[in-house]
Protein backbone atom coordinates (compact mmCIF):
# COMPACT_ATOMS: atom_id res chain seq x y z
CA UNK A 1 0.00 0.00 0.00
CA UNK A 2 1.22 3.33 -0.99
CA UNK A 3 0.62 6.37 0.79
CA UNK A 4 -0.31 9.71 0.13
CA UNK A 5 -1.38 13.17 1.67
CA UNK A 6 -3.66 15.30 -0.61
CA UNK A 7 -3.76 19.07 0.72
CA UNK A 8 -7.29 20.78 -0.35
CA UNK A 9 -6.96 24.62 -1.04
CA UNK A 10 -10.11 25.33 -3.31
CA UNK A 11 -10.04 26.73 -6.56
CA UNK A 12 -12.62 25.01 -9.61
CA UNK A 13 -11.88 21.68 -8.73
CA UNK A 14 -13.57 22.77 -5.53
CA UNK A 15 -16.27 24.55 -7.17
CA UNK A 16 -19.63 24.61 -7.33
CA UNK A 17 -22.82 27.39 -8.44
CA UNK A 18 -23.52 29.67 -6.31
CA UNK A 19 -26.51 31.48 -8.86
CA UNK A 20 -24.78 33.97 -10.12
CA UNK A 21 -21.41 32.41 -10.89
CA UNK A 22 -18.66 29.61 -9.30
CA UNK A 23 -17.06 29.80 -5.90
CA UNK A 24 -15.04 27.44 -4.04
CA UNK A 25 -16.99 25.61 -1.17
CA UNK A 26 -16.40 21.41 -1.46
CA UNK A 27 -14.41 19.94 0.82
CA UNK A 28 -11.32 17.89 -0.07
CA UNK A 29 -13.04 14.16 0.94
CA UNK A 30 -15.41 15.79 -1.34
CA UNK A 31 -13.50 16.38 -4.51
CA UNK A 32 -11.42 12.95 -3.39
CA UNK A 33 -14.72 11.20 -4.00
CA UNK A 34 -15.75 12.37 -7.38
CA UNK A 35 -13.37 10.31 -9.00
CA UNK A 36 -11.84 6.67 -8.37
CA UNK A 37 -8.63 6.04 -6.52
CA UNK A 38 -5.52 3.90 -8.14
CA UNK A 39 -5.03 1.00 -6.63
CA UNK A 40 -3.44 0.00 -3.27
CA UNK A 41 -2.81 4.22 -2.82
CA UNK A 42 -4.54 4.87 0.51
CA UNK A 43 -4.89 9.04 0.98
CA UNK A 44 -4.84 11.22 3.76
CA UNK A 45 -6.81 14.78 3.14
CA UNK A 46 -5.89 17.90 4.58
CA UNK A 47 -8.38 20.85 3.97
CA UNK A 48 -5.94 23.70 4.41
CA UNK A 49 -8.26 26.23 3.18
CA UNK A 50 -11.26 26.90 0.59
CA UNK A 51 -10.47 29.73 -1.75
CA UNK A 52 -10.59 31.12 -5.32
CA UNK A 53 -7.01 30.94 -6.23
CA UNK A 54 -7.06 34.29 -7.53
CA UNK A 55 -7.78 35.41 -3.78
CA UNK A 56 -4.41 33.74 -2.61
CA UNK A 57 -2.16 35.29 -0.77
CA UNK A 58 1.56 35.45 0.57
CA UNK A 59 0.21 33.96 3.72
CA UNK A 60 -2.02 31.52 1.93
CA UNK A 61 1.35 30.11 -0.18
CA UNK A 62 2.98 30.03 3.92
CA UNK A 63 0.74 27.92 5.05
CA UNK A 64 0.54 26.03 1.87
CA UNK A 65 4.41 25.49 1.95
CA UNK A 66 4.35 24.37 5.78
CA UNK A 67 1.68 21.86 5.30
CA UNK A 68 3.36 20.10 2.50
CA UNK A 69 6.35 19.49 4.66
CA UNK A 70 4.64 18.81 7.99
CA UNK A 71 3.14 15.95 5.27
CA UNK A 72 6.56 14.85 4.48
CA UNK A 73 8.30 14.31 7.74
CA UNK A 74 6.12 11.36 7.96
CA UNK A 75 8.36 8.63 6.34
CA UNK A 76 5.29 6.65 5.46
CA UNK A 77 4.11 9.37 2.99
CA UNK A 78 5.32 8.36 -0.62
CA UNK A 79 4.17 11.52 -1.90
CA UNK A 80 1.84 14.90 -1.52
CA UNK A 81 -0.99 16.15 -3.80
CA UNK A 82 -2.17 19.57 -3.56
CA UNK A 83 -5.93 20.36 -5.36
CA UNK A 84 -5.40 24.02 -6.54
CA UNK A 85 -7.42 26.85 -8.29
CA UNK A 86 -5.77 27.48 -12.16
CA UNK A 87 -5.63 30.58 -11.90
CA UNK A 88 -2.32 31.03 -9.37
CA UNK A 89 -2.01 27.32 -9.65
CA UNK A 90 1.77 28.33 -11.40
CA UNK A 91 2.41 30.70 -8.55
CA UNK A 92 2.17 27.96 -5.60
CA UNK A 93 3.71 25.07 -7.33
CA UNK A 94 6.75 27.21 -8.01
CA UNK A 95 6.71 28.58 -4.74
CA UNK A 96 6.62 25.32 -2.83
CA UNK A 97 9.12 24.10 -5.78
CA UNK A 98 12.34 26.44 -4.54
CA UNK A 99 11.65 24.89 -0.90
CA UNK A 100 11.89 21.26 -1.67
CA UNK A 101 14.51 19.59 -1.32
CA UNK A 102 12.68 16.14 -0.55
CA UNK A 103 12.98 13.12 -3.49
CA UNK A 104 9.52 12.82 -2.75
CA UNK A 105 7.09 14.29 -5.44
CA UNK A 106 4.68 17.41 -4.82
CA UNK A 107 2.07 17.35 -6.75
CA UNK A 108 0.25 20.19 -8.12
CA UNK A 109 -3.67 19.95 -9.83
CA UNK A 110 -6.84 21.47 -10.43
CA UNK A 111 -9.69 21.25 -13.02
CA UNK A 112 -11.20 23.99 -15.72
CA UNK A 113 -14.67 22.25 -15.03
CA UNK A 114 -16.44 22.44 -11.84
CA UNK A 115 -16.94 19.53 -9.12
CA UNK A 116 -20.33 18.37 -10.50
CA UNK A 117 -19.97 19.46 -13.99
CA UNK A 118 -21.30 16.22 -15.80
CA UNK A 119 -18.33 16.11 -18.54
CA UNK A 120 -15.74 17.68 -16.04
CA UNK A 121 -12.16 17.31 -15.83
CA UNK A 122 -11.39 17.08 -11.69
CA UNK A 123 -11.80 12.90 -11.33
CA UNK A 124 -9.13 12.91 -14.38
CA UNK A 125 -6.30 15.02 -13.59
CA UNK A 126 -6.78 14.06 -10.03
CA UNK A 127 -6.65 10.05 -10.49
CA UNK A 128 -3.24 11.23 -12.82
CA UNK A 129 -1.69 13.37 -10.19
CA UNK A 130 -2.23 10.34 -7.47
CA UNK A 131 -0.34 8.48 -9.53
CA UNK A 132 2.45 10.51 -9.99
CA UNK A 133 2.82 10.82 -7.00
CA UNK A 134 3.34 7.56 -6.23
CA UNK A 135 5.49 7.14 -9.21
CA UNK A 136 7.82 10.24 -9.16
CA UNK A 137 11.31 10.50 -7.32
CA UNK A 138 13.77 13.18 -7.47
CA UNK A 139 11.53 15.58 -9.64
CA UNK A 140 10.26 18.24 -7.20
CA UNK A 141 6.91 19.99 -7.47
CA UNK A 142 5.60 19.04 -10.82
CA UNK A 143 2.35 20.04 -12.02
CA UNK A 144 0.03 17.29 -13.48
CA UNK A 145 -3.17 18.21 -16.02
CA UNK A 146 -4.82 17.10 -18.78
CA UNK A 147 -2.43 13.59 -18.66
CA UNK A 148 0.49 15.63 -18.60
CA UNK A 149 3.22 16.15 -16.38
CA UNK A 150 4.94 19.45 -15.88
CA UNK A 151 8.02 21.13 -14.25
CA UNK A 152 6.64 23.86 -11.97
CA UNK A 153 9.06 26.08 -13.00
CA UNK A 154 8.73 27.71 -16.44
CA UNK A 155 5.10 26.20 -16.54
CA UNK A 156 2.23 28.82 -16.63
CA UNK A 157 -1.82 28.59 -17.28
CA UNK A 158 -1.94 29.53 -21.29
CA UNK A 159 -5.62 29.28 -21.81
CA UNK A 160 -8.62 30.50 -19.84
CA UNK A 161 -11.03 27.86 -20.20
CA UNK A 162 -9.91 24.64 -22.12
CA UNK A 163 -8.77 21.61 -20.53
CA UNK A 164 -5.09 21.49 -21.43
CA UNK A 165 -4.69 24.67 -19.58
CA UNK A 166 -1.05 24.26 -19.04
CA UNK A 167 2.25 24.28 -20.42
CA UNK A 168 6.15 25.45 -20.72
CA UNK A 169 6.28 27.78 -23.90
CA UNK A 170 9.79 26.86 -23.68
CA UNK A 171 10.22 23.10 -23.12
CA UNK A 172 8.21 19.94 -23.54
CA UNK A 173 6.43 18.27 -20.58
CA UNK A 174 8.29 15.61 -17.61
CA UNK A 175 6.29 13.21 -19.18
CA UNK A 176 2.38 11.66 -19.38
CA UNK A 177 -0.03 9.60 -17.65
CA UNK A 178 -1.58 7.37 -20.31
CA UNK A 179 -3.32 4.14 -19.38
CA UNK A 180 -2.76 3.78 -15.63
CA UNK A 181 0.75 4.62 -15.73
CA UNK A 182 3.49 7.45 -16.13
CA UNK A 183 6.06 7.77 -18.17
CA UNK A 184 8.85 10.55 -18.83
CA UNK A 185 10.38 11.77 -21.41
CA UNK A 186 13.31 13.83 -19.87
CA UNK A 187 14.66 14.75 -16.34
CA UNK A 188 15.06 18.46 -15.12
CA UNK A 189 18.27 18.95 -12.96
CA UNK A 190 16.80 20.37 -9.45
CA UNK A 191 19.04 23.35 -7.73
CA UNK A 192 19.10 23.70 -4.13
CA UNK A 193 16.49 24.24 -2.25
CA UNK A 194 16.20 27.70 -0.03
CA UNK A 195 15.80 27.73 3.73
CA UNK A 196 12.43 27.25 4.61
CA UNK A 197 10.69 30.50 6.47
CA UNK A 198 9.94 30.49 9.43
CA UNK A 199 5.79 30.04 10.51
CA UNK A 200 4.41 33.30 10.63
CA UNK A 201 7.11 35.34 8.63
CA UNK A 202 6.56 38.70 7.92
CA UNK A 203 6.12 38.33 4.25
CA UNK A 204 7.69 41.15 1.95
CA UNK A 205 5.81 43.23 -0.76
CA UNK A 206 6.46 42.11 -4.28
CA UNK A 207 4.71 43.99 -6.89
CA UNK A 208 4.69 43.56 -11.14
CA UNK A 209 4.65 46.82 -13.20
CA UNK A 210 3.79 46.63 -16.97
CA UNK A 211 5.79 48.21 -19.38
CA UNK A 212 3.59 49.65 -22.58
CA UNK A 213 3.95 51.88 -25.35
CA UNK A 214 3.66 55.39 -23.66
CA UNK A 215 4.22 54.75 -20.65
CA UNK A 216 6.41 56.37 -17.70
CA UNK A 217 7.95 55.80 -13.80
CA UNK A 218 4.83 56.88 -12.04
CA UNK A 219 3.15 53.06 -11.41
CA UNK A 220 7.16 51.76 -10.68
CA UNK A 221 7.41 54.94 -8.34
CA UNK A 222 4.27 53.77 -6.82
CA UNK A 223 5.14 50.56 -5.78
CA UNK A 224 8.53 51.53 -4.42
CA UNK A 225 6.35 54.30 -2.32
CA UNK A 226 4.11 51.58 -1.48
CA UNK A 227 7.23 50.00 0.66
CA UNK A 228 7.74 47.01 -2.14
CA UNK A 229 10.86 45.16 -1.52
CA UNK A 230 10.83 43.50 -4.94
CA UNK A 231 9.28 44.41 -8.15
CA UNK A 232 9.25 42.74 -11.23
CA UNK A 233 9.25 44.52 -14.27
CA UNK A 234 7.20 43.52 -17.05
CA UNK A 235 9.29 44.46 -20.40
CA UNK A 236 8.44 44.35 -24.19
CA UNK A 237 10.18 41.90 -26.53
CA UNK A 238 13.53 40.52 -24.79
CA UNK A 239 12.88 42.46 -21.53
CA UNK A 240 12.84 46.02 -22.66
CA UNK A 241 11.65 49.48 -21.33
CA UNK A 242 12.20 53.22 -22.04
CA UNK A 243 15.42 55.79 -20.32
CA UNK A 244 12.75 56.77 -18.16
CA UNK A 245 11.78 53.46 -16.26
CA UNK A 246 15.47 52.96 -16.41
CA UNK A 247 16.34 55.56 -14.34
CA UNK A 248 13.77 54.43 -11.89
CA UNK A 249 14.84 51.24 -11.51
CA UNK A 250 18.54 52.90 -10.38
CA UNK A 251 16.57 55.07 -7.93
CA UNK A 252 15.16 51.84 -6.52
CA UNK A 253 17.93 49.21 -6.47
CA UNK A 254 19.99 51.99 -5.11
CA UNK A 255 16.90 52.25 -2.75
CA UNK A 256 17.50 48.43 -1.84
CA UNK A 257 14.65 47.06 -3.48
CA UNK A 258 15.22 43.86 -5.48
CA UNK A 259 14.05 44.73 -9.60
CA UNK A 260 13.65 41.57 -11.51
CA UNK A 261 12.89 42.12 -15.12
CA UNK A 262 10.37 39.72 -17.20
CA UNK A 263 8.69 39.99 -20.32
CA UNK A 264 4.96 40.15 -21.80
CA UNK A 265 6.01 37.63 -24.68
CA UNK A 266 4.66 34.76 -24.38
CA UNK A 267 7.74 32.53 -25.56
CA UNK A 268 11.63 32.63 -25.03
CA UNK A 269 13.70 34.55 -22.82
CA UNK A 270 14.74 37.84 -21.67
CA UNK A 271 18.37 38.97 -23.25
CA UNK A 272 20.62 42.36 -22.90
CA UNK A 273 19.84 43.15 -26.92
CA UNK A 274 19.06 46.66 -26.62
CA UNK A 275 19.97 50.29 -24.88
CA UNK A 276 18.13 53.02 -25.00
CA UNK A 277 15.98 51.80 -21.77
CA UNK A 278 16.12 48.25 -22.92
CA UNK A 279 17.45 45.13 -21.00
CA UNK A 280 21.18 46.48 -21.53
CA UNK A 281 20.37 49.50 -19.52
CA UNK A 282 18.01 48.02 -17.10
CA UNK A 283 20.90 45.71 -16.02
CA UNK A 284 23.31 48.54 -15.88
CA UNK A 285 20.83 49.91 -13.25
CA UNK A 286 20.68 46.69 -11.59
CA UNK A 287 18.04 44.63 -12.55
CA UNK A 288 17.93 41.17 -12.71
CA UNK A 289 17.32 39.71 -16.07
CA UNK A 290 14.68 36.61 -15.16
CA UNK A 291 15.61 34.34 -18.47
CA UNK A 292 12.39 32.16 -19.60
CA UNK A 293 10.45 32.65 -16.08
CA UNK A 294 7.47 34.71 -16.90
CA UNK A 295 6.45 37.40 -15.02
CA UNK A 296 4.01 35.56 -11.81
CA UNK A 297 6.91 33.10 -11.04
CA UNK A 298 9.51 35.83 -11.51
CA UNK A 299 7.74 37.43 -8.90
CA UNK A 300 7.70 34.14 -6.59
CA UNK A 301 11.29 34.03 -7.08
CA UNK A 302 11.80 37.39 -5.75
CA UNK A 303 9.39 36.63 -3.06
CA UNK A 304 11.01 33.39 -2.40
CA UNK A 305 14.43 34.73 -1.99
CA UNK A 306 13.61 37.44 0.39
CA UNK A 307 11.81 35.44 2.60
CA UNK A 308 14.43 32.91 3.18
CA UNK A 309 17.51 35.38 3.62
CA UNK A 310 17.60 37.95 6.26
CA UNK A 311 19.18 40.95 4.48
CA UNK A 312 19.14 43.10 1.03
CA UNK A 313 22.45 41.54 -0.18
CA UNK A 314 21.74 37.88 0.53
CA UNK A 315 18.30 38.04 -1.07
CA UNK A 316 20.35 39.23 -3.90
CA UNK A 317 22.91 36.31 -4.08
CA UNK A 318 20.14 33.82 -3.66
CA UNK A 319 17.94 35.83 -6.52
CA UNK A 320 20.77 35.44 -8.59
CA UNK A 321 20.86 31.52 -7.99
CA UNK A 322 17.24 30.99 -8.47
CA UNK A 323 17.64 32.51 -11.78
CA UNK A 324 20.98 31.02 -13.22
CA UNK A 325 19.31 28.97 -16.28
CA UNK A 326 22.18 26.06 -15.48
CA UNK A 327 22.12 24.88 -12.14
CA UNK A 328 24.59 21.98 -11.16
CA UNK A 329 22.28 20.55 -8.61
CA UNK A 330 20.89 17.96 -10.07
CA UNK A 331 20.67 14.69 -8.19
CA UNK A 332 23.34 11.92 -9.00
CA UNK A 333 20.41 8.97 -9.29
CA UNK A 334 19.07 8.38 -12.40
CA UNK A 335 14.82 8.50 -12.41
CA UNK A 336 13.39 5.23 -14.08
CA UNK A 337 10.37 2.91 -13.59
CA UNK A 338 9.25 -0.27 -12.87
CA UNK A 339 5.37 -0.38 -13.25
CA UNK A 340 4.94 3.00 -12.79
CA UNK A 341 6.66 3.04 -9.48
CA UNK A 342 9.63 5.72 -9.56
CA UNK A 343 13.04 4.68 -7.89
Amino acid sequence: MRHVVVISTGGTIASRWQGDGYAAEAAGREVLEAGAVPQDVEVRVVDLFTVNSSRLTTDHQLRLLHAVHDALADPEVDGVVVTHGTDTLEESAFFVDLFHGDRRPVVFTGAQQPLDAADGDAAGNLYDALLTAVSGRDIGAVIVFAGQVFAARGTVKRHTVNARAFGDPDGPPLGRVEFGRVSWGRRQPRRAPLPLPERGSATPRVDIVMHHSDADSVLFDAAVSAGARGIVLVGTGAGNANPEIADAVRRAVAGGVRVAVSTRVAAGAVAPLYTGGGAVDLAAAGALLTGTLKPGQARIAVLAALLATGDAASADVELRRLLDTAPKTAPASELYLVDGVGH
